[in-house]
């Protein structure tokens, strides 16, 4: 069995077609999938789409690029994980790939979530992207290793792996790790303990080959299971078990949703 630790099923290309898109994930024996939140107003909308489904779960938090939106506090966001569906807090992060300094209000969003998440005990979802260096930063300046949570859709170096992963967090590979070009990124996924890894989508972004340049989804979260397994070496079924149980070791309140380990 799989699990999509990330995806985005309540965007309006994936929720349009979600009994299809759910058909294909129990043919792909992909058992569960995190819907991550990047905007306050969806919160709601994301809850709805999750509650009649016992293998989908949300996450509340306010994605690093949007600029003008409405802000989270930290009762907000606490509020809000009381919901038994709600298992993470996030996507959160830096990213300043898009846009100039000052950043300021990116760092004091990031660092909303990060008390947040310590003080509900949910893990974080943390993006960042070109910021690197400020996210491990406040990462260790917020203490979010007492939380603990995923960087996900990685694509830095083995450097900020290892940083992450001493403060407590998984990494989360995607489609990306299939593409030809992402050389450094697979060096990453060969290197790094297997006990600490999760696999994602990001759908309806970043379809892994075969797939690259069409619409994602969480039924081909596999092909990135099988690049790695290709990298390491190893069989397809101990990435697919380690990941699994990786998932709900970290997401711990979605475990009552789960098969017993190591049934698939």
């Amino acid at each position: 069995m799989y699990v999509d630790s990330h995806c985005h099923l309540d965007f309006p290309e994936l929720a349009q077609d979600l009994p299809s898109i759910l058909d294909s994930m129990s043919a792909n024996r992909v058992g569960h999938a995190l819907v991550v939140a990047v905007s306050k107003p969806e919160w709601a909308r994301i809850r709805e789409l999750v509650a009649p489904h016992d293998h989908l779960f949300a996450s509340v938090g306010v994605h690093p690029d949007y600029k003008d939106t409405e802000e989270p506090t930290v009762e907000e966001l606490v509020a809000a994980a009381r919901d038994p569906k709600i298992i993470a807090i996030g996507e959160t992060g830096l990213d300043y790939y898009r846009g100039s300094e000052p950043f300021d209000w990116q760092r004091e969003r990031f660092r909303v979530h990060i008390r947040a998440s310590r003080q509900c005990g949910l893990p974080l979802i943390i993006h960042t992207r070109s910021a690197a260096e400020d996210t491990l930063r406040i990462m260790a300046e917020e203490g979010a290793g007492e939380a603990e949570g995923v960087m996900h859709c990685f694509t830095e170096s083995w450097e900020v792996a290892a940083a992450a992963m001493d403060l407590g967090f998984y990494i989360s590979f995607s489609g990306i790790v299939t593409f030809r070009n992402a050389v450094e990124l697979q060096e990453v996924a060969r290197r790094m303990p297997l006990e600490r890894m999760l696999i994602e989508t990001d759908a309806p972004y970043l379809a892994p080959v075969p797939y690259r340049g069409k619409r994602n989804d969480p039924s081909k979260v596999m092909h990135v299971a099988e690049k790695i397994a290709e990298l390491r070496g190893i069989a397809l079924e101990e990435v697919a078990q380690r990941t699994t149980d990786n998932f709900f070791d970290l997401f711990s309140k979605a475990a009552g949703g789960r098969q017993p380990r190591g049934q698939s």
